[in-house]
């Protein structure tokens, strides 16, 4: 079964019935932590698990507002909700996979490779193969080993802000500073690229052509030899970035998981306005 690292509502929908296939619902709204449960209660894709990006996918300490899980702690989860290292997990939102994105990265850092991101998330999925029953599948045991993904912290960022291409995820008016509705300090990394995520997407919510977002990152400056980190508030909406790197052919940047609500609150310098700096 040919497999990710996004697939079309089409394919989805021929392939649920498939043993081994588990759709994954990372619905998440900032500021509503209860309405992505809500929304999976309400309805979700036939037969979606519900990971929540605060319980399930985060760790409640370290750096930044959504800090990666360990390895273990990670593994633990993914048994508990049913997942076994044979399983192929598609992974849906209704941000055009902002958040579904994170599950895709952390998944294929403990070296899971039948991970996919839902193309196009529920936007113009058929309302007949959508569901309200809860689905809980039989706990597995679940062993991954982190770091089959390249990542960067704050202080090797920091000695590295010359020599590496620095984006960031966010939305164009938060990187300029103009607007910071979280984080205690507006702006963005020194150096840094505004590369907003929804810059990968199309009209209908779907991500661009390979060769479309292989112009777009060209234009962002990120050649096959750059060295390239990818950040955003909290390190979730980054992940969107490597996606449509991959989908590019370009090779994966580095994530920065506190990404700028670890940098911001951390005292290192800030830039503001729409010039790098």
């Amino acid at each position: 079964m040919a497999f990710g690292p996004i697939v079309s509502g089409g394919w989805l929908a021929g392939h649920l019935d498939h043993e081994g296939l588990v759709p994954v619902d990372c619905r998440w709204y900032l500021g509503e932590p209860e309405r992505g449960p809500a929304e999976y209660d309400r309805s979700h894709i036939r037969g979606a698990i519900y990971m929540d990006l605060d319980a399930d996918l985060s760790s409640p300490a370290g750096p930044g507002r959504h800090p990666l899980p360990s390895a273990a702690d990670f593994s633990a989860t993914l048994g508990e909700k049913g997942i076994s290292p044979d399983s192929a997990l598609v992974a849906y939102d209704d941000r055009g996979g902002a958040v579904a994105a994170r599950l895709w990265w952390m998944l294929r850092d403990l070296g899971h490779e039948r991970v996919a991101v839902l193309d196009g998330g529920l936007a113009g999925w058929p309302q007949e193969l959508m569901d309200a029953a809860d689905v809980n599948l039989p706990p597995t045991n679940y062993s991954g080993a982190a770091g089959n993904m390249p990542r960067t912290d704050r202080s090797s960022l920091a000695t590295r802000l010359r020599s590496v291409v620095a984006i960031d995820a966010r939305a164009a008016e938060r990187y300029r500073g103009a607007v910071e509705p979280v984080d205690p300090i507006a702006g963005h990394i020194p150096g840094a690229i505004s590369a907003p995520l929804t810059d990968n997407l199309d009209a209908h919510m779907r991500f661009k052509s390979p060769s479309e977002l292989a112009l777009r990152f060209e234009a962002l400056g990120v050649a096959a030899d750059s060295a390239v980190v990818s950040y955003c508030g909290s390190g979730v909406t980054a992940c969107h970035n490597i996606l449509a790197m991959e989908l590019a052919g370009l090779p994966p940047a580095m994530l920065y998981p506190g990404s700028w609500s670890d940098w911001a609150t951390a005292g290192m310098p800030v830039a503001v306005g729409a010039e790098t700096g």
